[in-house]
Order: C-alpha cells, then sequence, then structure tokens
C-alpha cells in the first residue's frame, strides 16, 4: 500500500515524510524499543481507518510494550521529523484516529488501573484502558465511573479523554472533562508533564497555565459573545477553563484544573501517560420507564417536560432503529419488551438511587406527565434488573445497528452531534428534516435528548454524490445551530469531519487563540496534525475510506466470481425508503462479496470482552490483525486493489484470516452483519485453489468419506495416540500437534451397531411420512459424521429419548456409509466438494422436510450448516425448505415442550451441571433451549459458563501451528470455570468442545442427550 509523497500544498497530517524516512524510523523502532514495529502494507491498512468514513494511510504503527518504549518513540519521530498520533480503540466517529504518522497504539499493553484510592473516590489509570474493564474492577467497591458511553466495551479511557466523551448519563454526571481530576502526558520535547490543579503545578505546566489564562483574558469578549453556553460543547480547546461559559462549570467550587486542557485535545497537545478520574458511586437501584410516541416531534417536544422530573438518562430510539433491532435476533425479543403497538419513536427514561421502591414513585410520575401531555397508556414500566439492562445494550448499539443498512448508502456521520437548547430540539429536528428531504436523503436519528445532543445521520453514498451532499447539508445545518445557539460539534469531537467548523463556531479571533495553544504545547506540530488546528476539508474525497470517482485513487473493487452466493449483499438501498433493490443487482464486481466485507464500519465491537463469542483470537492476542475487524480491513483493502494485484489469495492474506476459527460470533454479535466465517470459507477456497491443499487439509476434508473403511480397522489408526514417537512424527508429516490426541477410532460406528443397538428405534421413510400424514409425532435423526463415528453413544442416547417420548424416528442414509453435510471440506477450502456432499444431503432429505417431519441433529457444526452454507451454495428453494426443519436436538425438544407434545419422566439431578456452549449455538440462539431443556430434569440448577470459543473449532485446535493460541482460548475461560466445580457434570454438545476438555481440563463433557438419557426413568 505504497503511497507516493503528495504535494505541500496538501493539508498536514494528510501526506506521507519520504520513504527512506520512513524506512529509517521502522529501522531505528526495531534496533531502539520493544515494542512491536508493523510497517507492513497489511497493517497500516489496518490502521488507516476508524469508525468514521475517511482513510488516511499512516507511516506505520508501533506497539509499544513499556512507557520507555513510548518515550523513544516521540524521541525518534521527533528527530525524523514524523508526526505521532496516539489510538486507543480506534472507534472514532470522525476521523481523529486516522493520519499519515506513526501510529501508536496503547490498547495492548496499557491497559491498567494503577491506582484506586476508594476513600478519596479516585482512580489513576493507563490510557489503552477499556472503560468496562475499569468498571468491572470498581465494582467490589461500590464505585464506578460514570461517563458510560455505549461504546464502553471497547473504548479506552485515553480515546474518551481525546474526544470529551459524554455518555448516556452526562445530564447527572457530566462529560469526560467533569469527571478527569489530573493528566501525566509527554510533551513534543519529550518531557513528562503533571496536568492538575492549579496550586500544584511544576514550573512547566505552570507556565503553560499563564499562558493559557493570559490568552483567556485577551478573548473574553469575543468568548463571551461566540462560545456556545451549552454543556455539550466539546470542540476546539478548552480555553474557557479560565473563563467558564458552560452551563455545566468544569469543577463544582469553580477552581481550575489545567488536565481538562487537554480533554478534548484529540491528541494534538500532548501524549497521555496516565489520568487520574473521579469516580462516582454506583447506583444501586434504577427503574426505567420506555415511553412510545406516535410521532417524532411528539417525543422531542416531550424531553424539555421529562428533564424537569430528575432522571439520570433520557434516550431517543428511532423508528429506523426500532425496525433494524427488530430485524436482529439477537436484539428483537429485547425490543419487542419496550414497545406498545409501532411507535414512531421511544426515549427510554431511567432513574436510579439508592433505593428502588423509593424509585417506584418516579415511574408513576412519568406515567401521570405523558397523560398530562395527552398520551395517556404510553409507558413501560421497567424495574427489572435484567430486563433494564437487555434494553440498554441494544440502545448502547444503537449507532451500529444503524450502520447495518445494505447497499452503498450508509448513515453518515459528520453533523451529528449538534447540540441545542431542550426548549428548541423539536423545531431543530423539523427543520433538519425538511434539509435531508431537500437533498434526497432521511436521517436516522439515536442519542441523549435529556441534553438536546441527537446523533442523526443522512444517507449519502459516499461513493459516488455524497460529498456534495454532505457539504451541502452541512451548512444549512450550521445556520439551525447557530439559530437556536447551539454547539455543532456536541459529542464525538472535531477530527476530519468537524474541525473546518471549529473556526465557524468560535470566530477567528479565538480560533487563532486555539493556534497558540497548539504552538506553546507542541511548537514542532509533532502530535496528530490537521486536527483542530489546520484541518482539511471535510469533503476532500481524497480522504474518504470510498474516495468517488472524482478523487485521484477511486475506490473501486477488483473482478472476482465468488463460490458462495453473496447477491444478498449486492443490491442498493433508496436513501429514504431504505427499500432495497433486487439481489444481485447492486454492481458490485465481485458478486456481493465486497459489499458483505464494506459493511464493517470500524466501529470495533468485536474487541469487546464481555459475554458473547467474537472475537475469540482477538481475546487471546489483542492484535488488530486477529480481529473480526482487521480481517474485514484487509479484505476490503485486497478486494479494492489496495494492496496490489492477487493480494486476495496472496500469503499475507492467510495469515491475517488464519486464526478466525469460524465461530460464528460476528454473524450474531456484530451489530452490522459482518460473517467473517463465510467470508473465511469463500477467502480459502480461492486461496487453495492458487496454491494447492496440503495432506493435512485432505485428511481433515474427506474424513466423512472414508470414516466408514477406517473404522474397520481401528487398531491400526489409533497406534498413533499409543505409540511412543507416533504424535511428534505425525506433526512433523501431517501437522497435526503431538501434544493433541486424536478421536478415537472404533469400529461400534452408529451404522454398524443400529441393527443390534437401537432394534426398534427407527422406522423407514415410508413409514415416518404416513406417520406424518396422520399427525403423529416424527423425527429425522440427523447423524453426522463425527458423532456417528467416534461417539455412537449420543447418537443412541437421543434416540432412547425421543422414542421414550412417543416420536417415530428415521435416519438418511446411503449405501456403504452416510450423508454429509460438507462441513469438512467447508473448512478446508474445498467448497466445490461441499457443495456435492451438502446437495446429496439435502435431496435425501427433502421429502421429509416438505411433509414437515422435523430434521434433529446433534453436531451443532453439522446441523447449523443446514441452515447457513448451504443456504448460499445455489441449491435454491429445496435448502430453505430443509433449514425450515432443521433443529437442534436441544432446539427440538424444547419447541415441542413448549407446544405440550414432549412429556418424559425423569429421574432427580444428583449433581450441578455445568453448560458449555457450542460457538454455533450462541451465534443461531440455540443456548437457550440446552438450558431450558437441562431444567427438565428435576432439581437441575444449570449454569451457564461464560465463555467464548473453547479454541478447538473443528481441526483448528489439532493443528500444531494453532495449539498455543487453541489453549489460551480455553484458558481464557472455559477450562478454569470447569476446574472450579470439580462436582459439577459438564454439558457440551460439540465433539471438539468436548474434546478440549478432556484434553484441558482432564474431565469428561457430555451431549445434552446422553445426560437426559442417564435421567430417564427406566
Amino acid at each position: 500500500m505504497r503511497i507516493d509523497p503528495a504535494s505541500h500544498m496538501q493539508p498536514a497530517g494528510t501526506v506521507l515524510p519520504p520513504n527512506d524516512t520512513c524506512e529509517l524510523l521502522a529501522r531505528r523502532l526495531r534496533t531502539d524499543t520493544q515494542g512491536e514495529v508493523l510497517f507492513d502494507d497489511g497493517s497500516r491498512g489496518r490502521y488507516a481507518t476508524d469508525a468514521s468514513i475517511y482513510q488516511i494511510t499512516p507511516v506505520g504503527a508501533f506497539v509499544p510494550t513499556n512507557e520507555r518504549d513510548i518515550a523513544t518513540a516521540i524521541d525518534i519521530a521527533r528527530d525524523l521529523k514524523v508526526p505521532v498520533l496516539a489510538r486507543g480503540g480506534g472507534t472514532s466517529q470522525c476521523g481523529q484516529t486516522t493520519g499519515a504518522a506513526l501510529v501508536i497504539d496503547n490498547s495492548k499493553h496499557f491497559r491498567k488501573v494503577l491506582e484506586v484510592n476508594v476513600e478519596e473516590g479516585t482512580a489513576t489509570v493507563e490510557p489503552g484502558l477499556v472503560l468496562d474493564h475499569l468498571n468491572a474492577q470498581l465494582k467490589p467497591h461500590g464505585l464506578w465511573y460514570p461517563v458510560d458511553v455505549s461504546t464502553s466495551a471497547q473504548a479506552t479511557l485515553g480515546g474518551m479523554a481525546g474526544n470529551n466523551s459524554c455518555g448516556s448519563r452526562s445530564i447527572a454526571y457530566g462529560n469526560m472533562v467533569h469527571n478527569v481530576l489530573g493528566a501525566s502526558a509527554w510533551l513534543s520535547s519529550g518531557e513528562l508533564v503533571e496536568f492538575g490543579p492549579l496550586g500544584q503545578l511544576g514550573a512547566r505546566a505552570a507556565g503553560i497555565a499563564q499562558f493559557v489564562h493570559g490568552l483567556a483574558q485577551a478573548h473574553r469578549d469575543a468568548m463571551a459573545q461566540h462560545w456556545p453556553k451549552v454543556m455539550r460543547r466539546v470542540a476546539g480547546y478548552n480555553l474557557d477553563i479560565f473563563d467558564n461559559q458552560s452551563e455545566r462549570p468544569y469543577t463544582a467550587d469553580g477552581s481550575v484544573n489545567l488536565a481538562h486542557l487537554l480533554i478534548g485535545a484529540e491528541g494534538t497537545l500532548a501524549y497521555t501517560r496516565s489520568l487520574k478520574l473521579k469516580l462516582a458511586p454506583l447506583p444501586r437501584a434504577k427503574v426505567l420507564g420506555i415511553v412510545n410516541f406516535p410521532t417524532f416531534h411528539a417525543a422531542m417536544d416531550a424531553a424539555q417536560h421529562i428533564v424537569k422530573l430528575g432522571p439520570t438518562a433520557v434516550e431517543l430510539v428511532d423508528r429506523t432503529m426500532i425496525e433494524l433491532s427488530l430485524a436482529n435476533p439477537a436484539f428483537k425479543p429485547t425490543v419487542e419488551t419496550a414497545l406498545i403497538g409501532k411507535p414512531a419513536a421511544i426515549l427510554l427514561v431511567e432513574f436510579s438511587g439508592a433505593d428502588k421502591a423509593a424509585l417506584l414513585p418516579q415511574l408513576k410520575r412519568l406515567v401521570e406527565l405523558m397523560g398530562d401531555l395527552g398520551l395517556p397508556g404510553s409507558v413501560v414500566e421497567m424495574p427489572d434488573d435484567g430486563r433494564q439492562k437487555n434494553l440498554w445494550e441494544v440502545r448502547k448499539a444503537g449507532l451500529n445497528i444503524m450502520m447495518s443498512l445494505k447497499g452503498d448508502g450508509k448513515p453518515v456521520s459528520f453533523i451529528e452531534d449538534c447540540a441545542v437548547p431542550l426548549e428548541h430540539l423539536a423545531e431543530y429536528t423539523d427543520a433538519l428534516t425538511e434539509v435531508f428531504a431537500k437533498y434526497g436523503s432521511r436521517g436516522t436519528w439515536y442519542a441523549h435528548a435529556s441534553v438536546g445532543t441527537l446523533h442523526v445521520r443522512p444517507i449519502l453514498d459516499m461513493r459516488a454524490d455524497g460529498a456534495a451532499k454532505m457539504r451541502a447539508i452541512a451548512e444549512e445545518a450550521s445556520a439551525l445551530v447557530r439559530k437556536y445557539k447551539g454547539a455543532f460539534s456536541g459529542e464525538h469531537g472535531d477530527g476530519l469531519c468537524r474541525g473546518e467548523w471549529i473556526e465557524w463556531q468560535f470566530g477567528p479571533a479565538i480560533n487563532e487563540a486555539f493556534r497558540a495553544i497548539k504552538q506553546q504545547l507542541d511548537p514542532i506540530g509533532l502530535f496528530n496534525p490537521g486536527k483542530i488546528i489546520d484541518p482539511p476539508r471535510m469533503d476532500d474525497g481524497a480522504l474518504f475510506r470510498f474516495a468517488p470517482p472524482t478523487a485521484p485513487r477511486p475506490y473501486r473493487r477488483i473482478e472476482l466470481k465468488p463460490v458462495l452466493d453473496w447477491s444478498g449483499w449486492n443490491v442498493n438501498a433508496d436513501p429514504v425508503t431504505e427499500v432495497t433493490t433486487a439481489p444481485g443487482t447492486g454492481g458490485d464486481s465481485t458478486g456481493g462479496l465486497a459489499k458483505a466485507v464494506e459493511m464493517c464500519n470500524n466501529n470495533g465491537h468485536c474487541r469487546k470482552f464481555d459475554a458473547g463469542t467474537m472475537c475469540p483470537s482477538y481475546r487471546v492476542t489483542r492484535d488488530e490483525q486477529h480481529l473480526t475487524r482487521g480481517r474485514a480491513n484487509t479484505l476490503r483493502l485486497a478486494l479494492s486493489g489496495q494492496l496490489g494485484a492477487d493480494a486476495f489469495t496472496s500469503e499475507a492474506m492467510h495469515e491475517t484470516m488464519d486464526l478466525c476459527v469460524g465461530c460464528k460470533g460476528c454473524k450474531r454479535d456484530c451489530p452490522t452483519g459482518v460473517d467473517m466465517a463465510k467470508m473465511k470459507v469463500e477467502f480459502l477456497d480461492h486461496y487453495k485453489k492458487r496454491h494447492g491443499h496440503t495432506l493435512k487439509d485432505k485428511l481433515v476434508a474427506y474424513m466423512p468419506d472414508y470414516a466408514h473403511r477406517a473404522s474397520r480397522m481401528p487398531w491400526l489408526l489409533n497406534l498413533r495416540n499409543r505409540v511412543p514417537g507416533a504424535a511428534w512424527l505425525g506433526e512433523k508429516m501431517l501437522g497435526f500437534s503431538a501434544k493433541r490426541s486424536l478421536p478415537e477410532w472404533r469400529t461400534d460406528t452408529f451404522w454398524r451397531a443400529k441393527d443390534a443397538m437401537a432394534a426398534g428405534l427407527f422406522s423407514d421413510q415410508a413409514s415416518v411420512l404416513a406417520a406424518a400424514a396422520r399427525g403423529e409425532k416424527v423425527a429425522v435423526l440427523f447423524v453426522d459424521t463425527f458423532n456417528g463415528t467416534f461417539e455412537s453413544e449420543n447418537v443412541f442416547a437421543a434416540a432412547r429419548v425421543l422414542h421414550a417420548a412417543g416420536y417415530a424416528l428415521h435416519t438418511v442414509e446411503k449405501g456403504g456409509g452416510h450423508h454429509c453435510c460438507g462441513r469438512t471440506f467447508l473448512a478446508s477450502g474445498m467448497v466445490d466438494e461441499a457443495k456435492v456432499r451438502a446437495g446429496a444431503l439435502i435431496d435425501a432429505l427433502l421429502p421429509l422436510a416438505q411433509a414437515g417431519v422435523p430434521i434433529v441433529g446433534l453436531e451443532p457444526s453439522c446441523l447449523l450448516t443446514l441452515r447457513d452454507e448451504t443456504l448460499v451454495m445455489g441449491f435454491g428453494d429445496k435448502a430453505q425448505a430443509v433449514a425450515k426443519q432443521a433443529l437442534l436436538f436441544e432446539e427440538f425438544i424444547a419447541r415441542e415442550r413448549k407446544a405440550g407434545r414432549f412429556e418424559l419422566a425423569l429421574k432427580p439431578a444428583t449433581a450441578p451441571i455445568l453448560l458449555h456452549g457450542h460457538c454455533h449455538q450462541k451465534a443461531f440462539g440455540a443456548v437457550s433451549p440446552i438450558m431450558d431443556v437441562l431444567k427438565l430434569i428435576p432439581g437441575a440448577e444449570p449454569e451457564l459458563i461464560e465463555s467464548s470459543c473453547c479454541g478447538m473449532a473443528g481441526s483448528f485446535g489439532y493443528e500444531a501451528s494453532h495449539f498455543e493460541v487453541s489453549m489460551q482460548m480455553a484458558e481464557a475461560s472455559l477450562l478454569p470455570a470447569i476446574r472450579a466445580r470439580p462436582d459439577a457434570v459438564v454439558v457440551a454438545d460439540g465433539t471438539s468442545c468436548r474434546h478440549q476438555i478432556g484434553d484441558g481440563a482432564q474431565r469428561e463433557a457430555v451431549h445434552v442427550a446422553v445426560l437426559l438419557a442417564r435421567h430417564m426413568m427406566l
């Protein structure tokens, strides 16, 4: 991704230094530091974007391991005149963390809590610490850091300080600047300076304070005239620390704290070493009222009245976000609990305090208020903590949910944070809606109604005429902001999309004062140039991630014929109605693959470490490359030709995709629907066609074909696990780790033992179809390669359970073996071969599926292939018909139980039960049904292990090259949880999951069918 230096006419921070300077910088960093030096094209591309519309290739990325690394890197960069850009989670909305600079990533190693003073209510932290991780450590002390941004699972404290972040509850707690007590930071000179209260400053900091104080005095009249008086003003520098202009002063006693000068400075003044934060008591109780409105205007108008009730938050969710949430299986059940009919918008109104009983009257007052405003019966009262938490999670994902619109047009961030006084909110939103309509677009709205800041993003196609419309809309929106005496930048900062509006907002005199502050602290312009001071035009197409045709390097996709059907992404959408064109009509030269990849907007949700699956490889490596976002960026760059010819099938791309375990966590957890597991299948097929398959690939892929024959001589194949040196030799020859035991072959496979072990349990197809026609209870038991070959007891247990419950059963087989779903071929990059096997299976199941016979499977990865990959293999309606009937064993029982058709007498539980959910079960929402089924056992209180991928992921964990990463994934939470409960029965439905638990914890894990069979009354 080599980009030649452009002319000196381009804005600072957008032009790369000469190549020899960049190469010298890399050499010196490798020699003089212990950090990771990432100057390859792929790494630079991955750090070229944040969650904005912009892309600027950096000089390189540097991941320091200690403070000396950072100080040394600053010194080297200063010597070579290379700009420095500090970065946390890389989730900025406005392009703050993109630039032609040395990007220093704090998020991997600088994430410690240095000190917590419970008595004083303070914490000192490193800048790479994620907000949720801080709050998890504070919770036992009854404290929290209350600047609760929606990206709290991935936002770092340093990034939040740089942007002066706010959060949902700023009406109660203020912005970031109101909750920072001190900062330690390096200046571009290399000096380490302590910023804090005026009376505690050293000589260098005191000199800075004196200088800024003089500027404030000199510009007092201009500040009184031009400075926005709303709390949500985060533009420019905080010159008003010496002459408060905000409706909420920076400090409670009116004193001056020089650390506040750095908050909102976007890393342009200094490089943060640590932050001292002001903590708040953790609210002991919360209640939530969800107000449903018939019109958007009514919701906006009501906000000014609702805030008088003293809520801690008033958050907007508009109709677009409601509809998109209802379309997402992860969010739908939660959103439905908040709705009354089909509202045009809802407001989430939260009250918090020490006692829930004391808060309930607040909800009643909200109900009364809405009645007084002519909206009786519009409030859903939600005092339950669990339901509140779930709803807030959906609200937090709001911005990213809105980015899940298909097609090239997307909601674009550039005026989204304009803040206006509450009494003007309804008028402002009405007027802005008219502006959007004027330019053939409409806005998607959500956010902080309590403080007059609404995140609104008009839908624009930045590949076409989006830039011109963006400029026109911004100019009209700015006039509205001035009319209603608001702030143009109210939360997400300036960056590239609002930097040029700083002078418009404050006037030339104050803008020059800002320049003087930059000159005083960073006279050589080392830190993040082109932000706040001398920013580029917001609509400079050369800086866009999707550069328009008029740009020097317009965005174009390569020609590619995909092996899977991506046509559902290859569409265009109307920016007003959001109606999409037919699949395959979007003009994507890669058949829709590129558009699917481009759904990643870099929001960084995949960086989270809380409940959920994604992204397991990032959780153990913390490397941007091994992250769903990092992979998507690399794919996008390759599919658009930005990484050079044949980049899509290069070794560098293989390295990037290698640690994707295909968990499908992103399929469910990614708010914009990036399905990296399916993308890896697509990539691997192309890569292997170019580079060829190894013997290991073939052994894994063709196992369903040779399993029947291999099981006739298990003694021979099992020698690998028993003869000294055989495992070592196997690793050298085949690549399977010698530290792993391989599954034991056996002669009594299901297909050989069925007649003896399952007499009377199975019927032929005609009998089952006839029974189905009579309305009797029937099912097809889909016996996969793994359970049928290596753990046939699981199949027999499932058959006994279903038979005892009154179901007539059938299995589909073929001469000399069994049908296969194609999963092993997909994992090995053999999509054509997978289609042959999957097609044969679908043809065998189709008559049964058409007759309404449920298809019940035991292995999640195999059964769920029928509901996922087979739908994009070109099988058409017959694949859809089979998918509709395909259910996991536990899903089937839970469904039948709910319908009153499943009854089974079971003995009481004799031990605690721990459940590990297979990744694909989690991705398809099939974990809750297992819990429901386990609760059928009298006295059972199953506990779900909150874990990501177990690390095996089919053959992944067996491979020598992946063994260490595989075990790190398992040790992250799964294995410790199992070791902590030696008395518990461990349930795991995944074959590879059970093997990982056996290898890593030396514990037996059983399929849920086996546990039910053990508890059956004889």
